[in-house]
């Protein structure tokens, strides 16, 4: 049984989080009948992450992958040419396109397949400007003289 939410209440209460309410609406909306191929997405380190997805059957030149601003997309085209006469066929050999959502500021970092894993690379790095810094509070010290008359001016006028 699906339940689908209403972010609606939540919008009138916050400022700059529609990316966010997007994001969640758009997973709650995505059916669980696309689950091939299969994947991880492993945490490696603070800022570091593993997509690590199953692609049997596939060759590197076979595979593509692309990072457009906060998608990522995976996508798998098989080659159709070859006239083979398959007895049981348990292999998934359909071509794929999965699409993930990467939080901002996460960028890929490299790919590699190793036997029939596709290993995916990211890495959150925040910028500079962005990073948190500590404010020196400093003590004891006067106004300039510039800004005193500032201030006295402005008490004045109000």
């Amino acid at each position: 049984m699906r339940t689908n939410f209403d972010f609606s209440p939540l919008f009138r209460s916050s400022i700059g989080f529609d990316r966010l309410f997007d994001a969640l609406e758009s997973a709650s909306r995505i059916e669980t009948i696309d689950n091939w191929p299969p994947y991880d997405i492993i945490k490696t380190g603070d800022d570091d992450y593993r997509i690590t997805m199953a692609v049997a059957g596939f060759s590197e030149p076979e595979l593509t992958i692309t990072q457009e601003q906060n998608m990522l997309f995976v996508s798998g085209q098989k080659d159709a040419s070859e006239e083979v006469r398959y007895l049981y066929r348990g292999i998934a050999g359909r071509s794929f396109q999965r699409r993930f959502e990467l939080a901002d500021h996460v960028k890929v970092t490299g790919a590699r397949l190793d036997n029939g894993l596709l290993s995916i690379d990211l890495k959150r790095e925040i910028p500079e400007e962005m990073k948190p810094r500590q404010i020196e509070i400093s003590t004891g010290m006067a106004l300039p003289k510039m800004e005193t008359k500032q201030i006295e001016a402005e008490k004045q006028a109000a």
